[in-house]
């Protein structure tokens, strides 16, 4: 088993470098506020922001970004060592469906898989950010078209520096390494009218020095000098440096094949063009008749929200999914395919939160329900919110069309999915018996 790498970035050139190297990464938005970052570090440092060097703000935001996404994983693995409860297992292939053929204590099942909480090493998550300083002044993204134009007219016939700052976090052991690269860029002459055509691409807009390398600006770009990949957003080099001073060899995150770095993409005809690939994504075709998502199978948090005072169920959190999904239009628990190095249960707490944005830390962990297809199998972790917690649901990426807590008593009016429909009388009277069991002190 590889180990698995994080990207705390959606951006698609840096997933398409790791993609070429043989690295399908995990991708985890940070939602870091870059000028607040910035602004914070240069207080704490008494300097003015505007003076603060190119490579000592890629090298603040790369680490705010790569520490903001490792606290997320470090929360799922707290959650996952607070589970409480027990593992129901069932073979609906062998004994029908609703039956149990096993139950075992949650931590046991945890510890089986050698996930997130039992790793000694990883996930490692790399976290990057890149400027461009043009004749002593550092540019970000543009934003809007004046700057774009603006810059690119100061940049035709003229060499500047592209800067990536790379902070890489082994989560396991806390351990957390930098580096800044950085490049020349030489740009060619181009007319004011291919500015004007090059803007209404919109590429140079959100991109660090209004160019990119890899798309519509490369045929401006005469020469290069450094590493192309930094320029590009990662420097697939520096990381593999900063990887092999953790005590890692490079190949040891490699977990695609050359065949599979020609179709990483999910095979879902109907999902949006950017739609992010996973590891652990895919189709696996069952004994059962159908095709489930997920190689390593799946799992979702089903979570509850109880009377403060008496702790009864009240409410249940349902993700409405998105029409170009399995089943598209029905409610369900937020969920998905679990990916390498994960538990069921870490799978659940980390796709909850992408989905719903469950935060681990707000949740308790009470039970879990696992139906087992052999080569495939779903995992449903009951929940409830931590006493003076509280869950604010939204739909964070597009597979949800909305995330909304459902009076326990209606979801009976709610088309859920297949599988929760069938599951859901069963599941309904076993969150009443664990709210029985977690009653308020």
């Amino acid at each position: 088993m590889s180990i698995p790498l994080i990207l705390a970035s959606k951006s698609r050139p840096r997933r398409d470098l790791l993609y070429a190297a043989g690295i399908c990464p995990t991708v985890r938005e940070s939602h870091v506020d870059e000028i607040a970052t910035v602004d914070q570090t240069a207080q704490e440092r008494d300097i003015d922001p505007s003076t603060m060097a190119a490579e000592d703000r890629v090298a603040t935001l790369a680490r705010a970004k790569a520490l903001a996404v490792a606290q997320s994983f470090a929360d799922v693995a707290q959650t996952a060592r607070e589970a409480e409860g027990d593992l129901q297992i069932s073979l609906p292939l062998q004994d029908g469906y609703g039956s149990i053929a096993k139950v075992t204590p949650i931590q046991e099942a945890i510890n089986a898989h050698q996930g997130l909480t039992s790793a000694t090493v990883g996930p490692l998550v790399i976290g990057c950010d890149s400027m461009f300083t043009l004749d002593g002044v550092v540019y970000g993204k543009p934003h809007s078209e004046e700057n774009a134009r603006e810059r690119l007219r100061a940049m035709r016939k003229n060499t500047g520096t592209l800067w990536t700052g790379h902070c890489l976090i082994d989560v396991a052991s806390g351990r957390e390494l930098h580096a800044v690269s950085h490049a020349q860029v030489s740009f060619g002459d181009f007319s004011d009218e291919d500015i004007e055509d090059y803007i209404a691409t919109k590429e140079p807009l959100e991109v660090a020095g209004s160019f990119t390398l890899e798309g519509f600006g490369s045929a401006f770009i005469d020469n290069i000098q450094g590493d192309p990949s930094g320029v590009v957003g990662l420097s697939v080099p520096t990381l593999r440096g900063l990887v092999e001073s953790l005590g890692i060899r490079w190949t040891e995150l490699w977990n695609l094949t050359r065949e599979q770095k020609r179709g990483v993409n999910p095979d879902n005809p109907n999902a949006p063009s950017d739609n992010v690939h996973q590891p652990g994504d895919g189709w696996i075709d069952c004994a059962c008749g159908h095709r489930h998502w997920g190689l390593n199978g799946a799992s979702g948090v089903l979570l509850a929200r109880r009377d403060e005072h008496s702790g009864a169920i009240t409410d249940v959190l349902l993700q409405h999914r998105a029409m170009w999904s399995a089943e598209g239009g029905t409610w369900g628990a937020p969920g998905g395919a679990t990916a390498d190095g994960e538990s069921p249960l870490e799978g659940a707490l980390r796709e909850s939160f992408e989905e719903a944005n469950i935060n681990p830390e707000d949740i308790q962990v009470v039970g879990s329900y696992r139906e087992d297809h052999g080569p495939w199998g779903y995992a449903t972790v009951f929940a409830f919110e931590k006493p003076g917690h509280q869950v604010n649901p939204q739909a964070n990426d597009d597979e949800s069309m909305s995330v909304e807590w459902v009076p326990i008593g209606k979801i009976g009016e709610y088309k859920l999915i297949s599988p929760l429909q069938r599951d859901w009388p069963e599941f309904e009277k076993r969150l009443h018996e664990l709210a029985a069991e977690h009653r308020p002190n």
